[in-house]
């Protein structure tokens, strides 16, 4: 009696090839559930958001690339040629790189302690990190004013100066770093640490083994914003800097004057030079984040 007699009608031989019936059988199967496939819903949802999202972002992103595009290349080069612009640029690129440098550390060290340790006014503490979020700009203009301006009560004056600059990014940005680490560590396994001190790692080794590849993303994350939110600051500064040319002038604020003065081209060119330099920024910050996860 052969294999196929044994198996019976209607089945297939497990040790033999599968039969042109279960073929198509799978075949079926596998086309009525492809994997990339949106149910309605899902459709519905992304279509909502995506053009939710191109009223806030993408549509008035492209009007002010095409109306600086409309000059040329010249537009750009005679902008960026401008002596008071190039210095408006250079101000806030550098502040904005320095202000993002200090909120990596002490964000992170100020998530730490939110984190992992136990003192009195911990909660207060935990608000008042939200403070810059809800605070306007000028109202944080006005406070730094106070403190640091011609009255100070700490006895120093570094208003209308480029520490006055420093100080006013770093103000609104400090929440950035704090709040997207914050979580990571949280949710990051103390056991782990334990395991890898009760092996004889050292302090130092596991803050760099275990924690700060579990941190990079967040940090990295938290660096990118704090870098935008930085380039793009107005209300803070306009109180506290003095807007001076070539000395205490940002971007921001030389957009507007040559919103002003009606030449909507140039302000357009040097807000989409900007969009590129964050854009930058972003990617680079992306890109070592990468290459630091995978040294460690």
């Amino acid at each position: 009696m052969t294999s196929a007699q044994l198996v019976g009608p209607g089945t297939s031989d497990p040790a033999g090839p599968a039969s042109p019936t279960g073929r198509r059988r799978t075949g079926r199967s596998r086309r009525t559930t492809p994997r990339n496939t949106l149910t309605p819903g899902a459709g519905l949802g992304l279509g909502i958001a995506v053009l939710w999202f191109s009223l806030l972002v993408l549509i008035p992103l492209t009007a002010v690339v095409a109306a600086a595009a409309a000059g040329g290349w010249d537009r750009y080069f005679s902008v960026l040629a401008n002596p008071q612009t190039w210095a408006a640029v250079q101000l806030t690129v550098v502040q904005s790189l320095l202000v993002t440098g200090v909120n990596v550390v002490m964000g992170t060290v100020i998530a730490w302690v939110l984190v992992r340790d136990r003192f009195p006014g911990k909660s207060v503490l935990n608000v008042i990190i939200d403070v810059p979020f809800a605070l306007p700009t000028i109202v944080a203009g006005l406070v730094l004013l106070s403190l640091y301006g011609p009255q100070s009560p700490l006895g120093v004056h570094w208003a209308f100066t480029r520490m006055a600059v420093f100080l006013a990014l770093a103000f609104v940005t400090l929440p950035f770093v704090v709040r997207t680490v914050q979580p990571v560590l949280e949710e990051l396994e103390a056991e782990v640490e334990e395991a890898a001190a009760s092996l004889g790692a050292r302090r130092g080794t596991i803050v760099r083994r275990i924690v700060l590849p579990a941190l990079a993303p967040a940090i990295t994350a938290g660096a990118a914003l704090s870098f935008a939110r930085a380039i793009s600051e107005y209300g803070s500064l306009v109180l506290l800097s003095g807007n001076r040319p070539y000395e205490t002038e940002v971007v921001s604020v030389r957009v507007l004057s040559f919103i002003e003065n009606g030449n909507t081209a140039s302000a357009a060119a040097l807000a989409s030079v900007m969009l590129v330099v964050a854009l930058v920024v972003i990617v680079a910050l992306d890109v070592v984040q990468r290459r630091v996860a995978k040294r460690w």
